[in-house]
């Protein structure tokens, strides 16, 4: 079941990395190459092959989770204090998910797994 999580986990995010840098599956503004949100996007999109993938799980996991905190108290939380009211609730979804996976690593489904177990 942790193999099956992370890699819905990954698509999920998967999802908001393709929107932001190429506008599929639907149109939105292109964030500024350069700011903030366009790296935030590179970081998505990064890490969410590697824990698709499950390669170098923990640590992508953990820059995630990093980025999605940074994500939530620099663009959510100044718009008001509870996350339904900010719209910082998927945000916060992702650092404690992304989290999690540092603790509990990739599961048996991953190519850290392969890894660890030939020698």
């Amino acid at each position: 079941m942790l193999s099956i999580v992370r890699i819905m986990f990954a698509l999920v995010l998967l999802q908001h990395a393709f929107v932001k840098l190429f506008s599929f599956p639907m149109a939105v503004n292109f964030a500024p190459v350069g700011s903030l949100p366009w790296i935030a996007a590179l970081i998505e999109f990064a890490t969410g092959l590697l824990l698709l993938a499950g390669f170098f799980t923990r640590p992508a996991a953990f820059l995630l989770a990093g980025t999605m905190a940074a994500a939530y108290f620099i663009g959510h939380a100044p718009r008001g204090f509870y996350p339904i009211q900010n719209g910082g609730s998927l945000a916060i979804m992702y650092c404690f998910t992304a989290l999690y996976l540092v603790f509990a690593g990739p599961g048996p489904w991953s190519v850290d797994a392969q890894r660890t177990s030939n020698p």
